[in-house]
């Protein structure tokens, strides 16, 4: 270690890294991209790769960001998104869970879904992505369904739950389980023009509240559609709460919902621990729930 952190220390210039110093380190050292980047880290040395970050985030919560583990639970729209987002953000690991393979009706918004990987699990595709931009994150893909029964154990570990399901039923099996295993989780959903987010700390029950009044089906989604640009703003979204999480700043969406209307240009917060407040550009004719699935 000790060798490898002097290299590391000759090759430190202008207060970065180059990626090129991490790669030759790892040819040279035998260490994985993610233990250089770790140790680089650790030692106040912030790779290349982050510059732009470091106006905003000191190289400690870099490195904060770096060991958190992030579940991301659905791979589709909103998944391929969070994923990207996470991994060039510098997460360091990423639980991918998600049981299904590519369709061609995925194409029009799904960010890993190319014509060439049709037919592919689209945690393979999240692993071949991530490993793509990113070498020094670590993702582990899950080809399952969560529920209740399997929860705990793809849970187990995580810093932050990522809710980018496109079901209902199983939104409310995360938000049980995440409640049991104190874990935070950061809710997104789309439909169309629309979406909302919301951040549910453990003992909070603001999405129970959202879907009160749900029966059963996956949701609005299914009348609405969704086009390319819904999942990437409202993916952006819970990937900056997630941050915020990890990092302990700022104001988080609790116990209100950030509802998003792409169409009319307008922003809600509906507020579930007092009277709704609308912050932006209010109009009365909006319905708060049309993207509930």
């Amino acid at each position: 270690m000790t060798e490898l952190l002097g290299y590391l220390h000759e090759q430190f210039t202008a207060g970065l890294l180059p990626w090129t110093a991490q790669c030759a380190a790892v040819e040279r050292f035998g260490w994985s991209h993610a233990a250089v980047e770790d140790l680089a880290l650790e030692n106040g040395m912030l790779p290349a790769r982050y510059q732009r970050n470091r106006n905003m985030l000191s190289v400690a919560e870099q490195l904060q960001l770096f060991r958190s583990r992030i579940a991301v639970i659905g791979c589709g729209g909103l998944g391929g998104y969070i994923i990207e987002e996470l991994a060039r953000l510098g997460v360091g690991h990423i639980v991918a869970i998600d049981p299904d393979i590519f369709e061609e009706h995925n194409l029009n918004r799904q960010l890993l879904a190319t014509p060439r990987n049709l037919g592919q699990a689209k945690v393979k595709a999240a692993l071949a992505r991530v490993n793509e931009i990113n070498p020094a994150v670590t993702v582990t893909p899950i080809k399952d369904a969560f529920c209740t029964a399997n929860g705990r154990g793809l849970l187990d570990g995580v810093t932050v739950a990522v809710d980018a399901l496109d079901s209902i039923s199983y939104r409310l099996e995360l938000a049980e389980v995440c409640t049991e295993m104190q874990i935070p989780m950061v809710h997104g959903a789309i439909g169309g023009w629309y979406g909302h987010v919301v951040t549910q700390l453990p003992g909070d029950t603001t999405v129970q509240s959202i879907y009160r009044n749900w029966v059963q089906g996956k949701g609005i989604e299914k009348e609405l559609g969704n086009p390319a640009f819904t999942p990437a703003v409202v993916a952006s979204l819970q990937v900056t709460e997630v941050c915020k999480i990890v990092l302990g700043r700022g104001e988080l969406l609790r116990n209100r919902k950030l509802s998003v209307d792409l169409l009319d240009m307008e922003f809600h917060e509906i507020r579930y621990d007092g009277p709704a407040k609308v912050i932006y550009f209010p109009s009365s004719e909006n319905e708060p729930e049309r993207a509930a699935g």
